[in-house]
């Protein structure tokens, strides 16, 4: 590898560096929403400003507290969404694919038009 190749390589993880930097750091919208969906269909939606504690059909259990959603109790047999890491962030999603149950978290920036759907 020559010398240029290094260059290109160093700039290429700096950038990156930077990407994940402001990813890691970046705010949560104050208006974000919590959206639960069970087999596509709406359960509810709410405000991850409320600090409350859900009970989706008695197969789940969300907490929304401090700005974050996590995922409290779930009777599927491989836990993975229990032991999933809260959720704060504009489009993360908790899933329990048993009980087809999706938690995404919306901003109102995200629900804007960007410049290929315009």
């Amino acid at each position: 590898m020559k010398k240029n190749d290094w260059i290109l390589i160093g700039c290429l993880v700096l950038v990156a560096g930077i990407f994940s930097l402001f990813y890691v750091f970046a705010k949560t919208d104050e208006n974000a929403k919590v959206i639960i969906t069970i087999d596509g269909q709406n359960y509810g939606t709410y405000s991850l400003k409320d600090e409350t504690e859900i009970d989706v059909k008695g197969k789940n259990t969300l907490c929304i507290k401090d700005g974050q959603v996590k995922m409290l109790e779930a009777d599927c047999k491989d836990q993975i969404c229990v032991h999933h890491k809260p959720i704060s962030k504009s489009g993360e999603s908790i899933i329990c694919l048993p009980n087809k149950l999706i938690v995404t978290i919306e901003s109102e920036e995200s629900e804007k038009l960007d410049a290929v759907s315009q």
